[in-house]
């Protein structure tokens, strides 16, 4: 995979993890309610829900294209276009995302990791999303190395993003940020969304 490519994928990783939305929700009540170290663990299991679904969805294209190469160029140009739909409702609702909730929950270290791991796993616009990203992405020759190292950025932007929350910025700063900027952090989002689209459906 070529660095720009991989940039690209970095970029809106970062930008969909940084996104409030009930994962960070969640990260924050537990860290807030308990402790960093707490937040911490939700935020690694969170991380290990995610590459699940990563792994998954990567697995069953990498099948896909191999098998039924004409399935699979359906399968992008309409990933590019639920990219750039994306795109779209990112930009035209930029900054009205739902107030960050960070209602207390009261648990121990296992509950922390439940928390964070069911909020992953029962995020089924997780799978679709995946789907749709990764379909820009997997080639029928694409090595073992590369599937890797695609799962790797994901799981460790993921599992990084949330960790630092719970570790350094969960005393407030974060929400704060948030909410000032996220207008322009969804305006970024959708930008990019929609490139990665046209560049896949004017090359297909």
């Amino acid at each position: 995979m070529d660095i720009t490519t991989w940039l690209s994928l970095v970029t809106i990783c970062i930008m969909g993890a940084i996104s409030p939305g009930p994962s960070l929700a969640v990260i924050l009540r537990v860290t807030l309610s308990q402790s960093p170290l707490h937040g911490a663990v939700a935020a690694l299991t969170h991380g290990f829900g995610i590459g699940l679904w990563a792994l998954f969805t990567m697995q069953g294209l990498a099948l896909l294209v191999t098998e039924h190469p004409q399935a699979f160029y359906i399968l992008s140009v309409a990933g590019g276009l639920y990219l750039a739909w994306l795109g779209i409702k990112s930009i035209r609702y930029a900054g009205q995302g739902g107030e960050i909730d960070t209602e207390v929950i009261k648990s121990s270290y296992w509950e922390s990791a439940r928390h964070g791991l069911l909020i992953a796993l029962m995020n089924p616009k997780a799978g679709l999303f995946f789907l749709a990203l990764f379909s820009q992405f997997i080639q029928a020759d694409m090595s073992a190395y590369i599937k890797l190292e695609l799962w790797a950025t994901v799981v460790l932007i993921d599992s990084g993003w949330y960790i630092l929350v719970a570790l350094l910025l969960a005393g407030g700063p974060v929400l704060s940020w948030l909410r000032r900027h996220m207008a322009w952090v969804d305006r970024a989002m959708g930008c990019l969304l929609i490139a990665l689209a046209l560049k896949v459906i004017i090359g297909s």
